[in-house]
């Protein structure tokens, strides 16, 4: 500026910082950097129009503090919900979680759409153990795992953004996921999720 070139101080007093800011023109986000990752650009088609019953949509839920960790699942057609419980946010503790919660339904996991967070990092120890198909969301497009945003804000309604999830009773838990999966959707012609997810089952012999 004018007077700055002039010699004079004025220009000290202004509000915004005389610190150059480095442009990231072209600078990569080191977010979410997770190896071999899927992209969702690469999931079937089929997946997106919730024709078929084993595309699942999985997030994490950390606790206040970041004390305690849930691993929320939901099936697209049918809107069954699954909530697991890790002791911390680390890949190990999160892949065991989610594996021993969709382990019953193996039959009935086809592919598992996820966002870029770390705790997935062991996506393909994940893919093996379910013998599904893992996809990553693009980062910062939480509509692609919409149906996951919302009933992760159905749970948040009985474990508050406040609330320490680290001792959590597995019986507080299986309530909540008890009355998820027992409410009538009206995408379901007003069945619930349980009674059209157990329907399957009986029908294919499970």
């Amino acid at each position: 500026m004018a007077d700055k070139e002039a010699g004079g101080t004025l220009y000290k007093h202004l509000r915004w910082s005389q610190k150059k800011r480095r442009k990231r023109y072209g600078s990569k986000d080191r977010r979410g950097q997770i190896p071999d990752r899927v992209s969702i650009d690469e999931r079937p088609e089929i997946v997106d129009t919730k024709e078929r019953i084993g595309d699942w949509e999985v997030d994490t839920m950390i606790g206040k503090n970041h004390k305690g960790v849930l691993v929320t699942s939901v099936e697209r057609k049918l809107k069954f919900t699954r909530i697991g419980q890790a002791p911390k946010k680390t890949k190990e503790l999160v892949s065991e979680a989610l594996i021993d919660m969709l382990s019953p339904f193996k039959d009935k996991v086809l592919t598992i759409t996820i966002d870029n967070g770390k705790e997935f990092t062991m996506h393909k120890e994940i893919a093996q153990a379910l013998q599904a198909d893992v996809y990553f969301a693009h980062p910062y497009r939480a509509w692609e795992r919409g149906l996951n945003e919302n009933t992760n804000g159905l749970i948040r309604q009985y474990f508050p953004k406040k609330m320490s999830l680290q001792n959590i009773k597995e019986q507080d838990i299986q309530f909540v996921e008890k009355r998820l999966n027992q409410r009538p959707r009206k995408s379901l012609d007003f069945k619930t999720p349980l009674e059209c997810f157990t329907n399957i089952k009986v029908a294919l012999g499970t």
